[in-house]
């Protein structure tokens, strides 16, 4: 190992590179920031904190609200946010269980960066479906 590099995978800035670009991160697969970046970014998940915002729903509440989502997918990515602090779980000693979902406070805060990527693509999206076209075009005269 590099002089300089950290054994913790929690401090994944790697060896000291003087004036590195401080809100760049290690791509390696077992830096945290990573992990947790792939975590919040994947489609699901941000739909699902999106959904939760002020409210508690039901796991069958939350599938009938995302499009697409497949039982298994929407159980893994509920408990990975309930792992990550994201998500709370409860669970009402009732006949059948009643299992409730809704954002911690640090899913919350998260809650906010997601409302802020989608007002950008909400004021972009001419724009991309422009360059789309675009780029089909090229793209279709090319072949």
């Amino acid at each position: 190992m590099e002089e300089g590099t950290s054994k913790s995978p929690s401090n994944c800035a790697g060896t000291d590179h003087g004036d590195a670009d401080p809100f760049q991160w290690d791509t390696r697969e077992d830096c945290q920031v990573r992990q947790i970046l792939d975590r919040v970014a994947d489609k699901w998940s941000l739909l699902v904190i999106a959904l939760l915002e002020n409210r508690r729903l039901r796991f069958t509440e939350l599938r009938r609200e995302i499009d697409g989502v497949s039982q298994r997918m929407l159980t893994v990515t509920l408990r990975s946010l309930e792992r990550d602090g994201l998500v709370k779980r409860t669970v009402h000693p009732v006949v059948p269980p009643r299992v409730e979902y809704e954002l911690t406070p640090l899913g919350g805060t998260l809650h906010a960066t997601i409302r802020s990527l989608v007002t950008w693509t909400e004021a972009h999206q001419e724009e991309i479906a422009v360059a789309r076209e675009a780029y089909d075009r090229r793209a279709a005269e090319a072949v």
